[in-house]
């Protein structure tokens, strides 16, 4: 027998003198043949090298591929090693691998969804991408997506209401009108930079997790009369205590010194909270401090940190229900705040 290059369904039954539709079912449906007639086939298939119909070929023609692309903000190297990240990565993967679908992960840093969109079954968006070229993809994909932590022109969405959980942290740490308060944001800017946020600096309307909490740190502050300087908000370019520490000693280093510390993130406050007391500052007497997240090493540190606590690893499974539910609604998840002695 003279072997093909590559073998097809149709060559192959050919080779075999046998139908296109006894070779798929030595496959795909065993049930349809004997035993031992299944096994001849398939033996006689491994002899030639034949292992199957081609699957992406099957994929295409059912127009299925169980395969979820997971769109991140960041890079997955970044968001891998974030542990709120982390714990929702693993909610999703949880129930997709449940149902047998598996998960892509799809870096922020690209920009765009072509490169993917005709080999997966759809999004799920964590997180709103720092390319903007990205949102405005998702809004127009033919394909199923969910966002998370924000909201686009369709209708499958998981959020948590940053603003009043923001808002309800901060009035925890607020005592008097005469604080004097620093917050320490996380991406309030498109700008990969770590800097000073001043009013002339334009601020995206409302989409972003850090422009919802800045209007709930806002609110606060409006509600216990306390009037924040113009050069008291830092840009955090991302989640880490290397940049976070350099903050926060700059606004520690401020005259007058803040006396309240409005986080963004566990970890900027953690790394905060390491600042303040290696500069000698007592926590709370001196400064207190807030942060969002409610991650296992705020709950460990002394003095433990005050914060939100938002379930991600829920969030994550919730957001992969709805993906494969087809569900088209806005869901809205609980919060707790972890009140701990940091404020």
């Amino acid at each position: 027998m003279n072997k093909p290059k590559s073998w097809t369904l149709k060559s192959i039954a050919k080779e075999l003198g046998v139908s296109n539709a006894t070779v798929s079912n030595a496959f795909n449906r065993p049930d349809q043949l004997s035993k031992s007639r299944r096994e001849e086939i398939l033996a006689a298939c491994k002899k030639l090298g034949y292992f199957g119909p081609n699957k992406a070929a099957q994929s295409l023609r059912r127009g299925t591929f169980n395969i979820v692309a997971l769109v991140l903000p960041d890079s997955v190297e970044y968001m891998v090693s974030d542990p709120v990240a982390s714990s929702f990565m693993r909610g999703v993967s949880a129930v997709l691998e449940k149902n047998g679908i598996n998960l892509l992960l799809f870096s922020g840093n690209n920009d765009n969804l072509n490169n993917v969109v005709d080999f997966v079954d759809g999004f799920i968006c964590y997180g709103r991408p720092r390319n903007l070229k990205l949102v405005e993809q998702l809004k127009t994909v033919p394909k199923h997506v969910v966002t998370v932590d924000f909201d686009i022109d369709r209708n499958a969405s998981v959020n948590v209401n940053n603003q009043q959980a923001s808002c309800d942290i901060a009035k925890h740490a607020l005592q008097s009108s005469d604080d004097h308060v620093a917050i320490l944001g996380l991406r309030l800017l498109d700008d990969n930079v770590l800097c000073r946020v001043y009013k002339h600096h334009e601020f995206e309307a409302g989409q972003s997790i850090a422009h919802q909490r800045l209007r709930g740190y806002y609110q606060a502050l409006a509600d216990n009369n306390i009037q924040l300087a113009d050069d008291r908000t830092w840009n955090i370019p991302e989640s880490s205590e290397r940049f976070a520490s350099i903050a926060a000693k700059e606004a520690l280093s401020s005259t007058p010194r803040p006396n309240v510390l409005l986080c963004m993130s566990d970890l900027i406050a953690l790394a905060a909270m390491r600042e303040a007391i290696s500069m000698g500052i007592n926590i709370p007497q001196q400064l207190r401090i807030v942060g969002f997240d409610g991650i296992d090493e705020g709950q460990r540190f002394v003095p433990k940190l005050s914060t939100v606590h938002q379930n991600s690893e829920e969030k994550g499974k919730l957001a992969a229900h709805l993906f494969i539910s087809k569900e088209e609604r806005k869901a809205l998840i609980d919060y707790q705040l972890q009140l701990g002695q940091s404020s």
